[in-house]
């Protein structure tokens, strides 16, 4: 892909992406790994199988590198550092919903309830916590939304795929420009909020690659974040717009899709896509006068999507609105309910 960069390809279908790309960067110490994919044995053997085609065996492994706080992304990483014996490098920003720090009564108590339910312990409780369809939001409601059968496919893989997982303790974390050494040269971490809010992008300027995780990908737009606090959706193009400026870009290394050059053109077009949503959404508000998050979620999206991440990222456009001066809220009924000013 770039001097001393491999991508080694991991076939998923949680995200319906088909894909998510592992980077393995090579110095003299060995290779560090990017994003190795979900949890599960077959993830687990495909990871294995992609490396030892590369020529990585597993103690050569120095550093497992996490580019933001989700499964497909995260999920294999505990347990590639764990049999390499390598350290775990994420943002300084990193942390889980179900992370230990967090003091979330009610979800520990859903936490609890489900441990004793299901006889679960140590790395097991992890997955009750992350299957508790439930979590409340900042619009109103909890994210119970996924069909049924969805959920009734999450249980029945639970117990496989969470006997391959591991906690990732991370052990080296990554500030908005810092310098780290990776393929042999010296890359800087960017902060990039929005489709989490702890998303890091490393930036190498001497061969000019960037390792984009899911911030900026060449054929879909990334999802918005409405769990994130204030104006997402600023926050994402604001550093869609870093990520643009920086000097002597060539390679543009995503987690998902292909390998791309112009980063500035991408950026202009998912900004595009985010102005015409946010017209989108101000015409079905001037119609609806107040409503809430879901019910402007299932105007703005077509049926096939209704559900919380449509909601999370309807509620991101909102309140990017909101913050400009062009709609304002209220609450009724425990729901934020919108309309444009």
């Amino acid at each position: 892909m770039a001097p001393s960069i491999l991508r080694m390809q991991l076939q998923i279908e949680f995200t319906g992406l088909g894909h998510v790309n592992t980077y393995a960067l090579e110095d003299d110490r060995g290779f560090a790994v990017v994003d190795p994919g979900l949890p599960g044995e077959a993830s687990w053997n495909m990871l294995q199988e992609r490396m030892a085609a590369a020529g990585i065996p597993l103690h050569r492994v120095h550093t497992v590198i996490i580019t933001h706080s989700h499964p497909d992304h995260f999920g294999g990483a505990g347990l590639l550092a764990e049999q390499s014996g390598a350290q775990v490098m994420a943002s300084n920003f990193f942390r889980t919903w179900w992370d230990p720090t967090d003091t979330d009564d009610e979800l520990d108590e859903a936490a609890d309830a489900a441990d004793e339910a299901d006889h679960h312990t140590g790395t097991q409780r992890i997955a009750g916590r992350l299957t508790q369809f439930g979590r409340p939001t900042p619009w109103g409601g909890r994210t119970e939304r996924l069909p049924p059968e969805r959920v009734a496919e999450i249980e029945r893989n639970r117990e496989e795929a969470f006997r391959w997982f591991r906690v990732p303790q991370v052990s080296l974390r990554v500030a908005d420009a810092d310098r780290v050494q990776l393929a042999g040269r010296e890359w800087m971490g960017l902060f990039t909020p929005g489709h989490t809010n702890d998303h890091l992008c490393l930036y190498d300027e001497q061969e000019g690659v960037l390792l984009a995780g899911d911030h900026v990908l060449p054929n879909i737009t990334p999802h918005i974040s409405g769990l994130i606090e204030d104006d997402p959706l600023r926050l994402y193009v604001d550093s869609l717009d870093r990520v643009a400026a920086l000097p002597h870009l060539r390679t543009i290394l995503p987690a998902h899709g292909d390998v791309f050059t112009d980063l500035p053109k991408r950026v202009d077009e998912i900004k595009e896509h985010h102005e015409d949503r946010l017209e989108h959404l101000r015409q079905i508000c001037d119609a609806t006068g107040w409503a809430s998050v879901r019910q402007l979620s299932e105007r703005l999206f077509a049926e096939r999507n209704w559900g919380s991440m449509a909601e999370s990222e309807t509620y991101a456009h909102l309140e990017h609105m909101r913050h400009a001066g062009g709609a304002e809220r209220r609450e009724r009924g425990g729901l934020l309910e919108y309309r444009i000013t």
